[in-house]
Parts: structure tokens; C-alpha cells; sequence
């Protein structure tokens, strides 16, 4: 699973970079950076596990946290020390491995630690545990983490303007309810696992974190890609206010659980 993952990002790793360029997948940025001066210390170090291009290490690193990057994907690893660089900035680190590859790493490293992307591909609920109990291991006491699911509960809102013909079948539905979902890379862009809140709660318990919060990326713009493009479109200041306020109640509980990315907010104590 892990060569169909690394294979999928290799030959797309700039269409990732420029995924949060797009109008509706800013909200999830806009989101995700809200949590992050919310939550995370202030200063400190923080591993990126699963950093991508380096989206979010960059804004790190302009916010002056010490910042190294972990990604399965060299090719996504390279437009990230590219864009970093261009910015006059220096990561601490580049790590070409899989997030099931963390045992180097040195207990209690780390005073925050993203973990946005892996837990998306991985089928087996043991090498979730093992990547989510390694991070546990490399925070340091009271560390806070970011660890985000794929929610099938916001996928199937998502789904009406997405990728309705799976409904064909109508016990998708149930499918997609109950959670617990694996994709073939036949079926998805990749190898994906999709869950609900509550099992991915669950998950995160199993290993020792206490929950701090959770959070729907897309806030009440979930599913709303089309409405939120034409808002940017035709209505630009409109567009920015639905993103200002979808990041400050990405939290509210309303919102949070019908979103396509779940975003839950840990603690090391």
C-alpha cells in the first residue's frame, strides 16, 4: 500500500501544492491555520509528518517555529525545500520516509507535531495505532498534535456534487454512515481509509492522548464547493468574510462532524 501511496503523490506532487490554492480548499487552509495559533505553543519544535509540498511547514517557519518535514514522497519533499528556500527560511530537516517509519525519531522531541495526510491512506487499524503511538512518544509533556481523518459523514454531503454515481447502489449510504471505509486505488485517487468522528475519537484515545478539541476543516462551507468558487468569482470581499468565519467555528459542534476533513486537536499530559 505504502508504493501505490508514494507512487500516487510522486506523480502529483505539484497539483498538491496548488490543491490549496483553490477557493474551496482554502477554507480547510484557513481552518487548519486557526487551529494551529489556537492550540499549538507558541514558540518551539514541531515535525510536519506527512508535510506534503510543505504548505504548512513554511507557514511555520514564517511564524518562527524550528520546523522539519516528514513525507513519503521525495518529489513533494523537493517542491517543499524549493518553496521554502524561495522564502529566505530553513527547515531543520527533509525525511523521505513513511509515517510507519517514525522509531528514529527521539522520544519526547517534539513540542508539536502535524500528522495531515497519513492516517488518510492507512487501512489497517494497527498501523494507525503504531503511527499515532509514535507520535505520541516523540511529544514532549504537554505537547499538542493535529491528527486529521478523511470524515465519511462530510464525504457523503460532499458526495452530492462530487461523486454522486456511487449512490447507484443505495447501500452506499449505510456504507458511508457506518465508516470504517477502505479504497482500492481502483476506487479512490489512491489507496484511502475513510472513518466517522466517533471512531477516529476512539482511535486517538487508544493511545494515550487526552482530546483537546475537534474540528471540521470545511466548517459550514462543507460540500459547498461550487457556491463557495462562484463567491470568489463574483463576490470577492463576500468570499473572504465565509472564510474568516468558517475558520473561527470550524470547532462548533453544528458544523464540525459533516465535514470532509476531521480535524482533531490532542494533548500530551
Amino acid at each position: 500500500m505504502t508504493s501505490e501511496v508514494r507512487k500516487y503523490y510522486d506523480e502529483n506532487a505539484e497539483l498538491e501544492w496548488q490543491r490549496l490554492n483553490n477557493p474551496y480548499s482554502r477554507v480547510e487552509f484557513c481552518s487548519t491555520m486557526y487551529l494551529i495559533k489556537k492550540h499549538f505553543p507558541k514558540s518551539g519544535k514541531i515535525i510536519d509528518i506527512g508535510s506534503g509540498p510543505g504548505r504548512y511547514s513554511l507557514e511555520l517557519l514564517k511564524r518562527g517555529y524550528r520546523v522539519s518535514l516528514l513525507d513519503l514522497s521525495k518529489n513533494e519533499l523537493d517542491i517543499a525545500k524549493r518553496k521554502i528556500e524561495e522564502a529566505n527560511l530553513t527547515a531543520e530537516n527533509y525525511y523521505c520516509k513513511s509515517a510507519l517509519e517514525l522509531e528514529f525519531l527521539e522520544a519526547e522531541s517534539f513540542d508539536g507535531v502535524l500528522v495531515m495526510g497519513p492516517l488518510y491512506h492507512l487501512h489497517s487499524h494497527e498501523d494507525r495505532i503504531k503511527v499515532l503511538s509514535d507520535t505520541y512518544r516523540i511529544l514532549k509533556n504537554n505537547g499538542i498534535a493535529l491528527i486529521s481523518y478523511i470524515n465519511t459523514w462530510g464525504a457523503l454531503k460532499a458526495s452530492v456534487g462530487e461523486f454522486p454515481d456511487v449512490f447507484k447502489d443505495v447501500g452506499h449510504f449505510d456504507r458511508y454512515k457506518n465508516g470504517d471505509l477502505k479504497f482500492s486505488p481502483e476506487e479512490s485517487f489512491t489507496s484511502t481509509y475513510f472513518t466517522t468522528p466517533p471512531l477516529a475519537l476512539e482511535e486517538i484515545k487508544k493511545s494515550g492522548f487526552e482530546i483537546v478539541s475537534y474540528a471540521g476543516a470545511e466548517s459550514f462551507l462543507a460540500g459547498l464547493s461550487t457556491q463557495v468558487k462562484n463567491l470568489y468569482l463574483y463576490m470577492p470581499e463576500v468570499y473572504e468574510n465565509y472564510l474568516k468565519k468558517a475558520a473561527e467555528f470550524c470547532e462548533l459542534p453544528q458544523y464540525r462532524d459533516a465535514t470532509e476533513h476531521l480535524h482533531v486537536i490532542v494533548k500530551k499530559s
